[in-house]
């Protein structure tokens, strides 16, 4: 099973719909047809909001009612506004392009053999764009596309969620108050923060390995940064969440909080510190892989980019199951647990 995307990638979202959309009266449609019954409530409204919780995105669209009753102050309040909820799931993605007068990411989510976006289209003219100014048609939609989202220079669209729907702002309070404090917010309510985690975590006899997969403990961490973290914290994943000091949990949550943060930044998921990774595990556009890159297929967003670290030096385990431990030479060891693969060094995680 290929990873899903985590927490970050919902963050990195908020704020590419906030950089090329945001204050824009969009056209919505669905060219799949699923949708359509939603794209209706929402086409021709200004979008005004956009966050993300854990997974979750949320973008607040107001309609032309909502902004004459807020007047000049500002955008309407929340409960005023119609929210798009999009949850990706394992294979949802958001693919952009624009008519080349900034930069746009052209995919964020799961494309194929992928962990975070695609390349980035470059800001300028392109072959495939007019030049800014020039009169722009966006691309035909590609796929089964869930919904189109049309502005002023960029569109966007949606394939393969999970949940794609639009929903009230009760709505959308309640999705967050079911869900655990999310490392990437600043703002921890209603969740209450890493101490709600902590407490969550030290209550129950799961395994720490599955409570950090669970959103209603901790919003936004996916597989690779649960075994990533747990690595980095020296923590036995089979440890039930009961037996798992208080501080050693505290720890663990500001290492997600500094590791998600950096990941909803890059678009890439980097767990390995500078001194664990082979000499040449920094490479240069063009460069060919070392051996053994791309093993399961699993690459980064930034592979090729001058100075980034290739996706076979970017973790700790994941993914190098029967490969030696960066740190003390163990093989790294795989299982199945609840239906997620977990990737530990016996050594190091005791």
């Amino acid at each position: 099973m290929r990873p899903g995307p985590a927490g970050h990638t919902a963050h990195r979202l908020a704020r590419t719909f906030a950089e090329l959309f945001a204050g824009q009266v969009l056209a919505v449609s669905s060219p799949q047809g699923r949708f359509a019954a939603g794209a209706v409530l929402l086409d021709g409204a200004r979008l005004v909001a956009s966050r993300a919780w854990g997974k979750q995105l949320f973008l607040g669209f107001a309609d032309p009612s909502a902004e004459a009753a807020a007047g000049p102050d500002g955008p309407p309040p929340d409960d005023d506004l119609r929210w798009l909820r999009v949850h990706l799931g394992l294979y949802g993605a958001w693919t952009f392009a624009g008519d080349g007068s900034a930069a746009v990411v052209h995919a964020i989510g799961a494309p194929r053999r992928r962990i975070g976006e695609r390349d980035s289209v470059p800001a300028g003219p392109l072959a495939s764009l007019p030049a800014p100014g020039d009169d722009w048609a966006p691309p035909a939609p590609r796929g089964a596309v869930r919904v189109r989202l049309l502005g002023e220079h960029a569109v966007a669209d949606l394939t393969g969620p999970t949940a794609c729907e639009v929903v009230s702002a009760d709505e959308v309070r309640a999705v967050e108050a079911r869900l655990g404090p999310d490392p990437i917010r600043d703002d921890p309510a209603p969740a209450g923060g890493p101490e709600r985690f902590v407490t969550a975590v030290r209550r129950s006899r799961t395994t720490v390995g599955q409570l950090l997969m669970n959103q209603d403990v901790v919003a936004g961490v996916g597989n690779i940064y649960r075994a990533e973290v747990l690595f980095r914290a020296g923590l036995d994943p089979l440890t039930p969440g009961r037996d798992v000091p208080a501080e050693t949990l505290r720890g663990i949550w500001d290492d997600l909080v500094v590791l998600m943060r950096d990941g909803a930044t890059t678009g890439a998921i980097v767990t390995t510190r500078p001194q664990d990774r082979e000499p040449d595990g920094a490479t240069s556009p063009g460069a060919p892989s070392r051996p053994g890159a791309g093993r399961q297929e699993v690459r980064q967003n930034t592979d090729g980019t001058a100075g980034s670290v290739l996706a076979d030096q970017a973790f700790y385990v994941y993914h190098r199951d029967g490969l030696p431990c960066r740190v003390c030479g163990t093989p790294v060891l795989m299982k199945d647990l609840a239906a997620r693969k977990l990737y530990w060094c016996p050594t190091c995680q005791r």
